[in-house]
């Protein structure tokens, strides 16, 4: 199995990009014998016709490349892509590296308990089994419906 060995990088075997190449030459020269478009025409039947009409300009200019929009100024530059990739990957691997089998241990754990009971408050006694009963029954008593209404 072939892997690349980044997520970020795009490596081209010389196979695989000249058969691209091949392709794209093989549609552009058969394209260009095609004109699918130059004179399709629109069913005046179809109940789309009249909104083709209003918005087909047949007169109207093809853009140029002049109004393509300038490079803008506040994009960081292609190499900082590369070394910002580089950085989360060099981070990943640490990680992994950090968190991996048998790294860490949880050693000296005194301090965090004594913490946690403090911040629990006072320790309750433990529950005697015949106040539970005695609860329990209370509560049943307590739980009875109501004698039916009389009519």
């Amino acid at each position: 199995m072939l892997t690349r060995s980044s997520l970020f990088v795009n490596v081209f075997r010389s196979g695989t990009a000249a058969r691209v190449l091949l392709s794209v030459g093989v549609c552009g020269l058969l394209s260009a014998c095609v004109h699918p478009f130059s004179d399709a025409q629109v069913d005046p039947r179809s109940p789309v016709a009249p909104e083709v009409a209003k918005t087909v300009r047949p007169g109207a200019a093809f853009p140029t490349f002049a109004a393509f929009p300038a490079v803008p100024n506040d994009v960081r530059p292609h190499k900082q892509y590369g070394q910002a990739a580089t950085k989360v990957e060099t981070d990943a691997q640490t990680l992994i590296t950090a968190t991996a089998d048998n790294t860490w241990t949880i050693n000296d754990t005194g301090d965090f308990v004594a913490k946690a009971r403090i911040d629990a408050g006072p320790e309750l006694p433990p529950v005697v089994p015949g106040d539970t009963e005695a609860f329990a029954k209370d509560q049943k008593a307590r739980a009875t419906a109501p004698p039916p209404v009389k009519r």
